[in-house]
């Protein structure tokens, strides 16, 4: 698998969706909507997979159709111990560190809790960059553009010289359809399109050793 650069999602990807982590965050999505911006539980309980369907993103459709205060959302949103859902993991990291490529984290969250959930698995310094939602103008994956910034933002020219990591296929497709390669990582989805299927990151080296022996210098 001949490419330069590795992307890779946060959350649910760095570290696996039976951390709770997740699943927390999206209740404090539902908690924001209903106790903050007054919408009743019902509706709202609608209106997420709906703007997940639509925008990608809970709040892109909150920008979309409430006009919501971003920077509140996210701070309300990622506000939880981390240290409670997720803990280092050193084998994780010794993987990255000796994956010969640029690696970027492209995550739909912001900087703050991207380098929040870096530093609790211990995965300072494995990273180049971040592509945040800020640092792509509020777009988000599954957006095309999203993907062709991210590419912009970590300087890459080819679609087909990176290998994107996320843990859902509605993530992967639209970069599989620009060119990228894909690996799915989740335990609990069916592979139905991407290049690569983990049940965790840290089996990448199980499933494509190729990428020890073929980097590109």
């Amino acid at each position: 698998m001949q490419v330069t650069t590795l992307l890779f999602d946060l959350d649910d990807t760095l570290y696996p969706p039976s951390t709770g982590l997740w699943q927390t965050i999206r209740e404090r999505m539902h908690t924001y909507m209903t106790e903050k911006m007054g919408i009743e539980p019902e509706l709202a309980n609608r209106l997420r997979p709906h703007f997940l369907e639509t925008y990608g993103t809970n709040l892109r459709g909150l920008q979309h159709e409430y006009q919501v205060d971003s920077d509140d959302y996210l701070a309300y949103v990622h506000d939880l111990p981390l240290a409670k859902y997720i803990q280092p993991n050193p084998e994780l990291r010794a993987m990255l560190l000796s994956l010969p490529y640029a690696r970027w984290v492209f995550t739909n969250a912001d900087l703050a809790h991207a380098e929040r959930v870096i530093n609790v698995l211990g995965l300072e310094g494995c990273f180049d960059g971040i592509v945040d939602v800020r640092a792509i103008n509020f777009l988000n994956k599954p957006v095309p553009e999203a993907y062709l910034k991210a590419m912009e933002l970590a300087g890459v020219e080819k679609a087909g010289d990176c290998l994107f990591f996320d843990d859902a296929l509605r993530n992967l497709l639209p970069a599989k359809r620009l060119g990228m390669k894909t690996a799915l990582v989740n335990p609990d989805v069916v592979n139905n399109g991407a290049d690569l299927h983990l049940a965790y990151l840290t089996d990448l080296r199980q499933a494509a050793p190729e990428l020890w022996e073929k980097a590109i210098c």
